[in-house]
């Protein structure tokens, strides 16, 4: 009873802006599992959002990753319109050597940024904080490149920061993250079944 004595507590100190702000990230991810375009202007929205309040609360990191994904928003509309072509992209499948290139090198700028920021700026949880951070900028990239398996990205990214997020007691957007990772699952299953219909063929052989 405590835990859910938090949660309500951690709702209801929320500002209206923060408010918004999750309201506008969960229509992002449902407009994003659609395919629809759109899913980048409300996601540029709220990252603004997001980044002003991060970086109004002292989060100087929050704040930049969220600016991050402020120019992703701007990328990713570009590339899903194929740049000048102004037609719809098309999902992608990488192979499996690609993503243990992209996961290799990802985890080994996650351990020495996360090293850094533990012995030099006395960050708390700072190897799991930095790895949910370096693979969310890699798997934004991903959705904007439209390559199927970022789904599976953000399952394993989500999972992680609702551990992160329950250890620091961000309640509230522990259980936002809960939704993420239930609707990364589904945004998978879509994804891959749009993939096979227009493609006509199965996944990337691994």
């Amino acid at each position: 009873m405590e835990w859910l004595t938090d949660t309500l507590a951690g709702f209801t100190a929320m500002s209206i802006w923060e408010y918004i702000a999750v309201v506008l990230a969960v229509a992002y991810l449902l407009l994003a599992i659609k395919e629809n375009i759109w899913c980048w202007p409300v996601a540029f929205i709220n990252t603004f959002i997001y980044t002003v309040l991060y970086w109004n609360g002292a989060l100087v990191m929050e704040s930049l990753l969220h600016f991050y994904y402020m120019v992703m928003a701007v990328v990713g509309w570009w590339m899903w319109r194929q740049g000048n072509k102004n037609a719809p992209s098309r999902i992608t499948s990488w192979s499996m050597s690609k993503h243990l290139s992209v996961i290799a090198v990802t985890a080994i700028v996650s351990v020495v940024l996360g090293y850094v920021t533990k012995h030099y700026m006395s960050a708390d949880l700072a190897y799991l904080d930095s790895f949910t951070t370096c693979f969310a900028v890699v798997t934004t990239y991903l959705v904007a490149k439209k390559v199927l398996e970022n789904w599976l990205y953000w399952v394993v990214i989500d999972a992680a920061s609702i551990y992160l997020y329950y250890l620091k007691g961000f309640y509230p957007t522990l259980v936002l993250f809960i939704f993420y990772t239930l609707m990364a699952c589904w945004g998978y299953k879509r994804w891959y079944e749009e993939y096979e219909a227009k493609q006509g063929k199965s996944l990337a052989t691994l």
